[in-house]
Formats: structure tokens, C-alpha cells, sequence
């Protein structure tokens, strides 16, 4: 009998991120005091200047028709002007796509670039959605493991040994979901090098760009490497700096031809984003980074604050991150004991153990790449990380 549904699309998993979060508002809203580490969104509200923006756009006419399937031409110079401002990196407005939220801009940029057969080396620890992007475009994701050790970076000699003739991209992510990792410069350059000797297309993601603490430094491979710019895609968006994670704006900045197919494919795609949310992405990025400097601090505080809360159950071993607001423990040491009768026979048994017995939802590692890892935001208030795990650590404190 004929599958009613295509083997490329049967072959796509859930959002594990996706599903652990609607799994834990949905005990919500049951009753169970569920805290809830699994989205990648800030707990913050988006800032009112942004908000009023969008509040006036509902009631301008022009924004109830059809504009660019490119996006907005004053938000598109208006994400050049912030490239430049943010990372140094100097774009023209034709060079912009505006999407859908970054995982369209992802998507858009690996149907652009890959075609059957092509590999696109991908660094473990991973974003849930990179791999199936890829593989939805016809390419081969290539993994190279990384771990704690060390710091969840991939090197170019890793790099190297996983390139053949097929390589025709690598995905590169730094502030990194779901480690927090955060490459120095000189790790950046030396990669970037790489990737232009051997003509190796790299899409660099840069969501996070703004959220890097202590001494680390965020930095644009096209700015390190310039010479790297016209074999690379830049994606960004509003979501993660400005907490607007609901209204769906992202980007996708290259060089023109690969920008003018991509905006061709999502002419038929979607078209243009929704103009309210334009609006509302042009007012923020336009702006300065007070919001984003301000959340800054409390994110800041936060990994200290869990890192060292986790550090403390026994099994678990947690490096301190250096941006984004994840933290990816190790909890290696947990597999194979048993807490209430039930044996932690991998990090996904272990999440789901600790969400029956403790009300509290976190993503396990296979969801990126590697067993024997938890992922857990710290976009939540401080008085939610501290329950949640302390909750967690009276439960672990039982495994023998």
C-alpha cells in the first residue's frame, strides 16, 4: 500500500524543544505545577516602544495589502545599517531577505545551496532544526562531535577530517543553542581560513549575537575573513535580542544571487511576512540595545545562579556557558542507576523521569545530536530556576 504521506516529510521529527514545551503548558494548564526549561524564549515582554509601533502599523492601510516577498525596503536598509552598527559587516539592502522567523531563513538558505548528494558538515551539540532543514533540502548533514572538554567547539582539524569532495557547506553557530558556547576570534578566523581555501560554503547563525558574558566576544566570521563573504549567509533575527520570539521575524543576508533565489522561492513559499511584524522588527532594530543590555544582566545572573545549583547533584557535571541563555550539563554520570524503580538508561529516560517525578521539563540530548545530556533554559526568573532545580536534585538524590 502507498504511504499516504511523502517519504520526505514522513522522515522529519517534531521539534523536541517544541514538544517538551507544549507538553509542559499543557500540565500547566491540567494543574500540575510544572516549571518548564524546555523554550528558547526570554521571559521578558517585547519593549513597549516596539509594541506601540506595531499598535500604530494595524491602523495604516497600507499595511492590510501585499508588500515585497523580500521584506519591507526600509526594514531590509534599515538590517544592513544594524549589520553594520552590530558586527562590523557592511551589506547593501539588496543583499537581505526577511523571513519568517530564523528557521525559515535556515530553510531558505539550505534549499538555495544544497542540492542531493550534497554534505553539509553540522557540529554536535546542534539546534533540533538543522539537520532536518537540510535533509528537507536534499542534503547530508555530516556530524562532528564535540563535548564538554572541550567546550562544545569543533576545531578545523575535526573540520577537515570530516570534508570530502561532496562538503559544500558548514553550519556554523556561536553564541551556540544549546551549549551557550561561544568561539574566540581566533577560533572564528582560523575556521573561516578553512572554509575559504577549500571553497566551502559556511552559513554562519548569529541569533545570539548580543548575549555573550564575561570575557567572551562575539565575532562575525565575514568580518574576520572578508574575503569569505561571497561564499556566506548570515542568519539573525529579532526573536532572541528584542524577546520577540512570536512575531516571526528573521533574516538571511548573502551575496545577491543567492538572495534573489531565495527570495524567489519564498514568493511562492509564504510571500511577504506579516507587515505588523515588520513594523514592529524596523522600530526594533532601528532602536538602541538598552532592552537588550538590561535582560543582559539578569541572563548573566542566571547562569551563574543554575550552573552552580546543577554542579552540585551528584552525576551531573555543568560548564559554565558563555552565551545564549542555555546551559547543557552532562549527566553521564546518572545513566545506567535507578531512581524510583525506574532506570536512567539514557538522558531522554532521565528527562522524562524527571518530569513524571518532579514537574519539571527539560530537553534531553538526543534532540541535538548527543545521549547523556540535558538541555535547560535559563529565560525564566530566578525563584522558577531555583525550584525547578532543587526539585530536580532532591529526585537525583535517590539514584543508586
Amino acid at each position: 500500500m502507498t504511504s499516504r504521506i511523502s517519504d520526505r516529510i514522513a522522515a522529519i521529527a517534531e521539534s523536541a524543544t517544541l514538544a517538551v514545551d507544549a507538553k509542559a503548558k499543557a500540565l500547566k494548564a491540567a494543574g500540575r505545577p510544572v516549571i518548564g526549561f524546555g523554550a528558547g524564549e526570554p521571559d521578558f515582554p517585547t519593549p513597549d516602544y516596539i509594541v506601540e509601533a506595531a499598535v500604530a502599523a494595524c491602523r495604516l492601510p497600507a499595511w492590510h495589502r501585499y508588500t515585497p516577498a523580500g521584506g519591507l525596503p526600509e526594514l531590509k536598509e534599515a538590517i544592513a545599517a544594524k549589520t553594520l552598527r552590530d558586527s562590523d559587516f557592511q551589506v547593501s539592502a539588496s543583499q537581505v531577505l526577511v523571513t519568517n522567523g530564523g528557521k525559515q531563513a535556515l530553510y531558505n538558505t539550505f534549499a538555495t545551496l544544497l542540492d542531493p548528494g550534497d554534505e553539509a558538515i553540522l557540529p554536535a551539540p546542534y539546534w533540533t532544526t538543522y539537520p532536518e532543514a537540510i535533509a528537507l533540502a536534499g542534503g547530508t548533514p555530516v556530524i562532528v562531535m564535540t563535548d564538554e572538554h572541550s567546550g562544545y567547539r569543533a576545531t578545523v582539524e575535526q573540520l577537515e577530517a570530516a570534508r570530502t569532495a561532496r562538503t559544500k557547506l558548514l553550519v556554523f553557530v556561536s553564541p551556540s543553542n544549546p551549549t551557550g558556547a561561544v568561539y574566540s576570534p581566533e577560533e572564528v578566523a582560523a575556521i573561516g581560513a578553512w572554509a575559504l581555501e577549500h571553497g566551502i560554503w559556511v552559513v554562519t547563525d548569529e541569533i545570539y549575537e548580543h548575549l555573550v558574558y564575561g570575557q567572551a566576544r562575539f565575532a562575525s566570521m565575514p568580518v574576520l575573513v572578508p574575503e569569505l563573504a561571497n561564499q556566506c549567509v548570515v542568519v539573525n533575527g529579532v526573536a532572541k535580542t528584542y524577546a520577540m520570539t512570536g512575531w516571526r521575524v528573521g533574516w538571511m543576508i548573502g551575496p545577491n544571487d543567492v538572495i534573489k533565489a531565495a527570495t524567489n522561492l519564498q514568493s511562492h513559499a509564504t510571500s511577504n511576512v506579516a507587515n505588523v511584524s515588520q513594523i514592529a522588527a524596523l522600530a526594533a532594530v532601528s532602536g538602541d540595545l538598552s532592552a537588550v543590555d538590561a535582560m543582559k544582566v539578569a541572563f548573566d545572573r542566571r547562569r551563574t545562579l543554575i550552573t552552580g545549583l546543577l554542579n552540585e547533584i551528584d552525576g551531573v557535571s555543568c560548564p559554565l556557558p558563555e552565551g545564549a541563555f542555555y546551559v547543557y550539563p552532562s549527566v553521564k554520570g546518572l545513566l545506567g542507576k535507578s531512581v524510583r524503580e525506574r532506570t536512567i538508561g539514557s538522558s531522554a529516560e532521565l528527562a522524562a523521569i524527571i518530569l513524571d517525578e518532579a514537574e519539571v521539563a527539560v530537553v534531553p540530548g538526543e534532540a541535538f545530536g548527543t545521549d547523556g545530556y540535558l538541555r535547560l533554559s535559563y529565560a525564566l526568573g530566578d525563584a522558577d530556576i531555583t525550584e525547578g532545580v532543587t526539585r530536580m536534585a532532591a529526585l537525583l538524590s535517590e539514584a543508586r
